[in-house]
């Protein structure tokens, strides 16, 4: 018995040991990858300082020719490096694309947890998961060869006939590829997360609630509106937190459908950007041939803001959750 119990208490103890690192490699892994890019930051930090989040121009400079040096940094002449163009294209793309992608996630949702029952709702539910499966570059070639010319020749007209009297959204489609283009392919990569998400958050809305409202005369649409949105709000602002940081993180197939926008702010909805992600994968090979390395420091800065800013929308989210729930449980208590 006592060997019995002994044996029980090492694996006990064993067990806390492998569940605890377990427990905190996604911390340790979050904690070393911010402080090496932080690390590799340094130098274009103290290049660059605050131009780097408010220059438009991003040049390697000659890399070929002779060094400069400024503030005890070694750089290729001519060299700079202003974010800011990627820094707005990552965020018009994705808040336009979780524009787009809200309510079709939301209304697709709702058909699935309420209209469709047996075999027809299973089919419909593995079809919207495996679309969350498709490689990026598929929607990236989907994006050029059907969204571009569709753009340029059907909803680039339809747009400046009907809402050309706003400036951002008139003006000539071009090639299709662009901001436009970007944010209706990351909705298409987003909305399966968020209807899946939201379909098991649908779910659990408990029968009685939604009964009680029809007997007390509720439309359908009341009844989604007034109590089953209101009671999985908490989840669904954690899926749309989600599906945001998905969209700002998504590289390669913002790469083949953003028009590859360089050195310019985006000023219609047409125009061609880049994402930070994006200017990443594209500027990796030439930053790579720059003897003083400074470019590929300059690209880790690039991924330290674009880790931040997906930090603070995953903070910003669990704050809107946290006051929810606060106000939820404030309005039971009254």
């Amino acid at each position: 018995m006592r060997a019995a119990s002994r044996a029980s208490k090492t694996a006990d103890i064993w067990f806390r040991v492998v569940a605890g690192l377990c427990a905190s490699t996604p911390v340790l892994f979050l904690v070393v990858i911010g402080v090496v890019v932080l690390i590799d930051s340094i130098p274009v930090i103290r290049y660059m300082g605050w131009h780097f989040l408010t220059g438009v121009n991003w040049d390697l400079g000659d890399m070929y020719g002779n060094m400069v040096v400024r503030n005890g940094v070694s750089a290729p002449a001519g060299a700079t490096y202003g974010a800011l163009p990627y820094i707005v294209g990552t965020l018009a793309s994705s808040v336009l694309a979780m524009l787009i992608a809200i309510p079709v996630s939301v209304c697709t949702a709702v058909i699935l947890a309420y209209r469709v029952h047996g075999p027809v709702k299973s089919v419909f539910s593995i079809l919207v998961e495996l679309l969350a499966g498709i490689p990026s570059v598929v929607f990236g070639l989907w994006g050029m060869v059907v969204l571009g010319p569709w753009i340029v020749h059907d909803l680039g007209p339809a747009i400046n006939r009907v809402l050309g009297f706003i400036p951002f959204l008139r003006g000539s489609a071009g090639t299709g590829l662009g901001l436009l283009n970007s944010a209706l392919v990351l909705a298409l990569m987003v909305v399966p997360i968020l209807t899946a998400t939201t379909r098991d958050l649908l779910e659990q809305v408990p029968v009685l609630y939604r009964e009680g409202g029809i007997g007390l005369g509720m439309t359908d649409w009341e009844v989604i509106r007034r109590i089953c949105l209101p009671y999985v709000k908490d989840g669904l602002i954690g899926a749309v937190a989600l599906g945001w940081g998905r969209a700002m993180g998504e590289t390669m197939a913002v790469l083949m459908v953003g028009g590859s926008g360089m050195n310019a702010l985006p000023h219609t909805i047409f125009s061609p950007i880049s994402t930070m992600a994006s200017v990443i994968a594209n500027q990796l090979d030439s930053a790579l041939t720059d003897a003083t390395h400074l470019a590929v420091h300059a690209l880790a800065e690039l991924a330290l803001v674009l880790m931040v800013l997906t930090l603070i929308t995953n903070w910003l989210a669990r704050i809107l959750v946290q006051r929810s729930s606060k106000t939820l449980r404030e309005g039971v208590r009254a």
